[in-house]
């Protein structure tokens, strides 16, 4: 999210924009922009204090004052750059411009705190409500403070109105943070029809890259925002277009767009774009809502789907939250280069073309449950986030993991038919509760003095804000009912509007609507156990004594930590229909006659996996259990199917139970067409694989998938051969993964039919693979084959114009085994003209999760470290995703040290966002070399005894 000091850009920026346009911007800006400036001259600040550990008399902390708090600020900004290139233009991405922040003085002061980052501050001045000019020397401290500080000669008073004004330069880089800069081809051209934009994002710490501000959440303003800039272009904003007009500088002529004055808001979420680009438009609402792509994108009709979807999960939200949009307009649009899936800036949601751009027969199914699901979190950051702001950053989760739970609901209500809901499981709480299952974890809410650099901030976009935030709400919803749930949100945002919150405040809002029914559940003594508290309990019942209890589950060593969690429980039996709920709010064991099961009756924790926790059981009911599964797996719910092998191979991993019994939960599905059992195996199966895909476990495992997968291949079968899918969401899910099993696992059916609908397309140019297929079709037909196939693709890649199918073809390109192609495309990672900046670190990562790549795409990391945090590690794309995928398979205690000297290579902190991530990479080594070390011999034989007759 942010980016370090370069010192040769910095130099570069110094050199072109000073010496070219320092003189003519200065000029520009006191014509154009109608400054008063000539009654009170304003001052030129001094050169840049050399870096320093901090300022003399600075805040105690990196966090600013708080003695002055602004109010309103005026932004002009003129971008430079041309859209289109031609053999005389000569082309710049530099910006200047001004900015006056009014601002309220709360506390005697004689110093004023603001950010500034990356700029050139050519001209400040201060004044008072009187225009009185209050002397003073400026600063900018070249740290992680990113200060810009004042020093007055006399007193600001408390109580009292004051003016900052400074006019700066800048320029716009493909860094992808703050202010920059984006180029594209039309119509999949070559360099001759190269395109540029400028585009945004602030989030979280960037704003200051663009303009001197109170960079902090919780400062928030309104913003009047005035953009100069090439005649064809268009410039969008927060706010709706007030006036435009033609002027003429430097005898060229510009457009001034002059937008509306915001809301009050946060900067973080303030956003620009100067672009060519076109808009689909809907009418006949109380607000204009337009979505933004490149012209021929939505002369294809390729934003349609979303802004027909966005506008139904808008008015739901309307209704859910009980207040109208509070916006005049929301403008949204797909960017060709976007850190972030998408960033929900009020008024302007900024997208990867990936998450917005849809078009029928190219896209699959799981591109067009992307693009709802993403719609569907940004347009509920419109209340939740935007108009009700976090205080800090420690709080995120709380934005974040709310649009990440109420998303669903958004999704369900514009796609009905899919059943969405009952995937939160699957895409939210096992996948988190994985990385919540190290002693590396970190709690949802941190401590305020816990969060104060750039990176200590950035660290938090991860799964346990997003998705461990999501389950939490999700199972509290269910703990108090959505009615009082639903009732409490509306009450919690009407009292925060255009403010900020804590945590705590949702609580007492939720709270109040309990109070109203006589509940006696007291909801802050419950939840500060799952926010407070890192990681989640696993909950041990013995269903012969009805003694349960909870303990700190981790998967690779005893806690340390003396947690306990308030725990609601819904419990189900066999031959009941009733449902029986509880609150463990003690370690135990305590003793419940719910518990009970007598007899050959089987009793099922965690009904629809509401709760965050996992479920082990007394040996026996374990056994009941997978009796069911093989007698008749329906008569268990199909979620907890799915749970019960997860929560099976994580309490294997973390010697709870036997492997064996882990694995036996895999047994049944052979008979198994459901999508999330299977789905939960797979994701659990895939850590075998990781672990013994380079040993002889491999190939009995290989045998073992083949048949369990058979089955499942030939009921998809008349599907896939006829290049079909069926109607079921989870269904066409199901197929992809019957044909990925069955392929990868050398069933020779399946990959013949890959390697030959794959040569059918080389041959005759037209690509017959269903979209929901591709990207399978593609990987296994490429793994098969060679240098050929892989040429094919990449141009197919480099000609594709949708960015769903670049995707699909990127990923595919990754599956080769041809050890040079990957090493050459490991290369192409850092040339932006072929890989995009933005994909560069997943682009890595694919090739890791190849064996045959991941050696190679290590070496690669290490070898290029440097230059990759440098030039790849700003805006929202935190490194920490890379360091976790090119080491995801390490088993050994070979490359423990190879990870261990890494470390020491680079320093310790050195590592900056991806320093956590690093931290978990050496804790999951260990604990996968010991897991290899006690297991490889028990899994070997296992596989070979369900292999034997095969």
């Amino acid at each position: 999210m942010s980016k370090g000091v370069y010192v040769s850009k910095a130099l570069a920026v110094s050199i072109i924009v000073v010496t070219v346009l320092a003189v003519s911007s200065i000029i520009t800006m006191l014509v154009v922009y109608n400054i008063q400036i000539e009654k009170n001259p304003p001052q030129r600040p001094p050169t840049n204090s050399p870096t320093t550990p901090f300022p003399t008399g600075p805040p105690p902390n990196l966090r600013l004052p708080g003695d002055l708090v602004p109010e309103k600020y005026n932004v002009y900004l003129q971008t430079y750059f041309y859209t289109r290139l031609s053999n005389v233009t000569n082309q710049t991405f530099a910006f200047n411009g001004n900015a006056t922040v009014y601002f309220k003085c709360l506390k005697t002061t004689k110093k004023i705190f603001m950010h500034s980052k990356d700029l050139n501050i050519t001209l400040f001045r201060v004044t008072d409500e009187n225009g009185d000019v209050v002397a003073g020397r400026l600063t900018l401290w070249d740290d992680e403070s990113n200060f810009l500080e004042v020093e007055l000669e006399s007193a600001l008073k408390a109580n009292k109105n004051y003016i900052f004004f400074t006019t700066f330069e800048g320029e716009m880089f493909d860094d992808l943070a703050g202010l920059y800069i984006s180029k594209y081809t039309e119509n999949g051209g070559n360099y001759l029809t190269f395109r540029y934009l400028a585009a945004s994002q602030m989030q979280p710490t960037d704003a200051r890259k663009v303009f001197p501000c109170f960079d902090e959440p919780a400062m928030k303003a309104i913003f009047d925002i005035t953009i100069i800039h090439r005649r064809d272009t268009t410039a969008l904003s927060n706010a709706k277009t007030k006036e435009s007009w033609v002027t003429t500088i430097d005898d060229e002529q510009w457009l001034v767009t002059h937008f509306y004055p915001t809301r009050k808001m946060s900067t973080y979420l303030l956003a620009f774009t100067v672009s060519e680009f076109k808009e689909e438009k809907s009418d006949n609402l109380v607000y204009t809502f337009k979505t933004w792509a490149r012209p021929e994108a939505v002369d294809a009709n390729h934003t349609k789907y979303a802004q027909e979807k966005s506008i139904e999960i808008l008015m739901f939200y309307e209704e859910e939250f009980g207040i109208p949009y509070p916006l005049s307009k929301l403008d949204q649009i797909a960017l060709p280069d976007f850190s972030a899936g998408a960033m929900e800036n009020w008024g302007l949601i900024t997208y990867r073309e990936t998450a917005l751009l849809y078009e029928e027969g190219v896209s699959s199914t799981s591109n067009k449950e992307w693009i709802v699901t993403v719609i569907a979190h940004e347009v509920a950051h419109q209340w939740f986030g935007n108009l009700v702001t976090m205080k800090w950053w420690n709080d995120l989760w709380l934005n974040e993991g709310f649009a990440t739970y109420i998303s669903y609901k958004g999704v369900n209500k514009a796609e009905a038919s899919w059943g969405i809901n009952d995937l939160f499981v699957l895409h939210e709480t096992q996948p988190v509760m994985q990385v919540d299952s190290l002693a590396s974890s970190h709690p949802l809410s941190s401590g305020e003095k816990d969060v104060q650099t750039p990176s200590d901030i950035t660290e938090l976009f991860d799964s346990i804000t997003y998705s461990k935030g999501a389950a939490v709400l999700r199972m509290l919803s269910d703990y108090l009912t959505e009615t009082v749930f639903q009732k409490g949100l509306k009450s919690y945002l009407k009292a925060y509007e255009y403010s900020n919150a804590e945590y705590k405040d949702l609580w007492s809002h939720l709270q109040m609507e309990l109070d109203k029914v006589n509940s006696e559940i007291r909801v802050e003594e419950v939840m500060k156990t799952w926010t407070q508290q890192m990681g989640y309990p696993v909950i041990t019942i013995n269903t012969t004594s009805g003694e349960v209890l909870q303990q700190h589950f981790l998967l690779n060593q005893t806690s340390h930590y003396n947690f306990t969690w308030q725990v609601p429980i819904k419990v189900m039996k066999s031959g009941s229909s009733t449902l029986e709920a509880d609150l463990l709010t003690r370690k135990g064991p305590v003793q419940k006659v719910m518990y009970q099961a007598s007899g050959n009756q089987w009793l099922l924790a965690n009904v629809n996996c509401t709760g965050y926790f996992r479920v082990n059981y007394n040996p026996q009911n374990w056994e009941r259990l997978l009796k069911q599964l093989e007698s008749n797996h329906k008569n268990i719910p199909v979620i907890n199917r799915g749970q019960l092998i997860d929560d099976a191979f994580n309490l294997a991993r973390a010697k709870y139970i036997n492997t064996t019994l882990a694995l036996n939960t895999t047994k049944y599905l052979r008979n198994e067409t459901e999508y999330i059992p299977w789905e939960s195996a797979l994701e659990n199966l895939d850590y075998f694989i990781l672990m013994f895909d380079r040993s002889e476990v491999y190939g009995p495992m290989k045998a073992y998938m083949r048949k369990q997968v058979y089955n499942l291949y030939k009921y998809f079968e008349p599907y896939t051969m006829n290049m079909t899918v069926p109607q079921g969401h989870t269904e066409q899910y199901n197929q992809i993964n019957a044909i990925s099993v069955a392929c990868s696992n050398d069933l020779e059916d399946c990959k013949e039919t890959a390697s030959k609908l794959f040569r059918e397309w080389m041959n005759n140019a037209s690509n017959k693979i269903h979209p929901n297929l591709k990207s399978t079709i593609y990987c296994n037909a490429i793994a098969a084959g060679g240098e050929e196939e892989w040429d094919f693709a990449w141009q197919m890649y480099m000609n594709a114009t949708i960015a769903s199918e670049k995707d699909k073809l990127r990923y595919a390109l990754s599956c080769t085994e041809n050890v040079w192609i990957l090493n050459r495309y490991l290369s192409y990672t850092l040339d932006p003209s072929k890989i995009r900046k933005m994909d560069s670190v997943s682009t890595i990562n694919y090739i890791a999760r190849n064996v045959v790549g991941q050696s190679l795409a290590w070496d690669f990391v290490r070898s290029q470290w440097s230059y990759i945090s440098q030039e790849y590690g700003g805006g929202i794309m935190s490194l920490g995703s890379l360091i976790d995928g090119v080491t995801e398979r390490f088993s050994t205690v070979f490359e423990l040290q190879q990870l261990r000297q890494f470390q020491k290579d680079h320093g310790e902190g050195s590592f900056g966002s991806a320093t956590r991530a690093l931290q978990q990479a050496m804790e999951r080594t260990e604990a996968n070399i010991k897991w290899v070390q006690e297991n490889k011999q028990t899994v070997l034989e296992w596989f070979r005894r369900e292999t034997t007759n095969l």
